[in-house]
C-alpha cells in the first residue's frame, strides 16, 4: 500500500492556508506542478519549492523555503484570479532565520499555453542579502532590474520536478531530461479493465482472464511495455532518450488494489553513465535489479534526501521527475 506524504498545497483562496491533504487536491480536480531547487539562503543550504496549481477558477503560485529543521516553514503564496489583475505582478517579504527574504513576480504577460506552469514571458525571483538566490522564468533582465540585486555566486540546483496529472486511462506531460535537452512528450497508458470491479487473488494469474498492462511512450515511441501488471505493479527499467540513459521506476499498486481515487507514481531519473551510475543509484535507493518487482512501495524508497548534482550537473545527476497519475472514472 502506497503511503506517500505528497505534501502539496491546493489552490487557495484569500485567507486560506495551503493543505497537504491529497484528498483535498483530488477533490478540487486541480493540476499541480512543483520544482524543488537547492541553493544557499540565509547562510544555509536549503530547498526552495516553487509550486504552480490550476483548477477551473484560478492559477495559484506558492514559494516555500525550507527551515533549519527541514520543514517548509516560510511560505509566500499568490492567487492569479482573472479579476485580480494587480496580483499578476508584485512582491512580498518575510524573515528566514533573521534574514530578510523578498519574493518578486511578474506574470502579466505570462503564456501558460494550457499548462499549469508558465511557458514564457514571466519571472519569479527570490532575493536575500541583495542577491538573487533563485530566478525562474525567461524575463531575467526585467527581474534583475526590478529587484536591483546581483546574481548569486552559487548556481541553484534543480533537484526534482513533481507533477500531478489526472486521467482515465492515458496520462500525458512534457518534460526535459537535461537542461540543454529539448522537451519530450511523455505518455503513460494503463489498461486495467475497470479498476472498480477489479479483484486479484493470489491464486489468480489474471483479472477474469484479462491481464492488465502498461505502456510508457516517449515522443510517440514505445519505451516500456509492462505485461501482467498485477504481478509487476512495481519495477524499474533503463531506457535511452537522445543518448541519455534514463532509469524509470513505477509503482501502480493503488491503481490495481485500492478502491476509490488513488494515484500511481512514475519516476524518471536521467543518468550520464551506462554502468556505474545505475549501480550507485540502485544501491542508494535500495532497489532490486532492473525489471524486477519492488517489494516495498516506491514512495518509501525514493525521496529528495540522496546526494544530488542536479539537472544541469555532470556525472551522476541527482535530478528526478516524479509523475503522480490520479485515475478518475
Amino acid at each position: 500500500m502506497m503511503q506517500d506524504p505528497i505534501g502539496i498545497p491546493t489552490c487557495f483562496s484569500a485567507g486560506d492556508k495551503p493543505t497537504d491533504d491529497p484528498a483535498a487536491v483530488t477533490r478540487s480536480g486541480q493540476s499541480v506542478f512543483m520544482s524543488v531547487y537547492q541553493t544557499k539562503l540565509a547562510g544555509k543550504c536549503r530547498l526552495i519549492t516553487i509550486t504552480w496549481c490550476k483548477n477551473l477558477l484560478l492559477h495559484g503560485l506558492s514559494i516555500s523555503i525550507e527551515g533549519l529543521d527541514g520543514d517548509n516553514q516560510f511560505n509566500c503564496k499568490v492567487e492569479l484570479k482573472p479579476w485580480y489583475f494587480w496580483r499578476k505582478h508584485g512582491s512580498n517579504r518575510f524573515q528566514v532565520d533573521g534574514k530578510l527574504v523578498e519574493v518578486y513576480w511578474d506574470l502579466k504577460a505570462a503564456k501558460f499555453s494550457g499548462e499549469t506552469e508558465p511557458q514564457s514571458d514571466y519571472y519569479v525571483a527570490v532575493v536575500c542579502e541583495e542577491e538573487v538566490v533563485l530566478l525562474v522564468g525567461d524575463l531575467k533582465k526585467d527581474a534583475y532590474r526590478k529587484t536591483g540585486s546581483r546574481p548569486s555566486l552559487i548556481e541553484p540546483i534543480l533537484v526534482s520536478k513533481k507533477e500531478h496529472i489526472f486521467g482515465k486511462k492515458k496520462f500525458s506531460t512534457r518534460a526535459k531530461f537535461h537542461e540543454k535537452d529539448r522537451f519530450h512528450e511523455i505518455s503513460i497508458e494503463c489498461n486495467t479493465n475497470n479498476l472498480n470491479t477489479c479483484n486479484i487473488s493470489a491464486n489468480n494469474s489474471s483479472i477474469s482472464g484479462f491481464d492488465p498492462e502498461m505502456e510508457i511512450r516517449i515522443d510517440g515511441h514505445l519505451s516500456i511495455h509492462v505485461k501482467h501488471l498485477q504481478w509487476k505493479f512495481r519495477g524499474n527499467e533503463s531506457i535511452f532518450v537522445n543518448k541519455i540513459r534514463v532509469e524509470v521506476y513505477w509503482d501502480v499498486h493503488d491503481w490495481l488494489f485500492m478502491p476509490g481515487l488513488r494515484h500511481a507514481l512514475i519516476v524518471f531519473k536521467p543518468t550520464s553513465s551506462t554502468t556505474s551510475t545505475s549501480t550507485s543509484l540502485t544501491a542508494t535507493l535500495s532497489l532490486p535489479p532492473p525489471s524486477s518487482v519492488i517489494t516495498m512501495p516506491l514512495s518509501y524508497q525514493l525521496d529528495d534526501s540522496f546526494p544530488v548534482e542536479g539537472y544541469n550537473g555532470g556525472g551522476s545527476s541527482g535530478y528526478c521527475l516524479f509523475l503522480y497519475g490520479w485515475k478518475v472514472e
